[in-house]
């Protein structure tokens, strides 16, 4: 059992990250500003089935949790990626990547027989 501690502040930052990014229409969302680097919001909206109100609700997740950044351009906000925000989250995925790679070696992949499902290797401490 892992015993539960308080969070640093970059380990809560990268939590509000993936939470953000966890949501199928906040993922859609950033797929589409790296797409296109910068657009107005009627046309993020125009991208998804949902209303302007509920995509704004969105765009805030995403500026909040430091992916995308606004600027208010007139009547329109003119959106795109944070260039601070997904390195900043690249460098998290490859420190856990290479913290990874010791772990556990990749499974050898055997072809199964007809009709029999794959087999597994035990785990650590696991009886075959």
């Amino acid at each position: 059992m892992v015993k539960a501690r308080h969070l640093s502040s970059d380990e809560l930052r990268l939590a509000r990250m993936l939470k953000a990014l966890g949501n199928p229409v906040r993922f859609q969302i950033v797929t589409y500003l790296a797409e296109h680097p910068t657009c107005i919001t009627r046309d993020i909206v125009a991208a998804t089935p949902l209303a302007q109100a509920t995509v704004s609700q969105h765009l805030k997740v995403l500026r909040e949790a430091g992916l995308i950044q606004g600027e208010i351009e007139g009547p329109a906000t003119c959106y795109c990626l944070d260039p601070q925000g997904l390195p900043w989250l690249q460098t998290h995925f490859q420190a856990w990547a290479s913290k990874q790679a010791a772990c556990c070696p990749a499974p050898a992949r055997a072809t199964p027989a007809a009709g029999k499902p794959p087999s597994r290797a035990p785990h650590q401490g696991e009886r075959a």
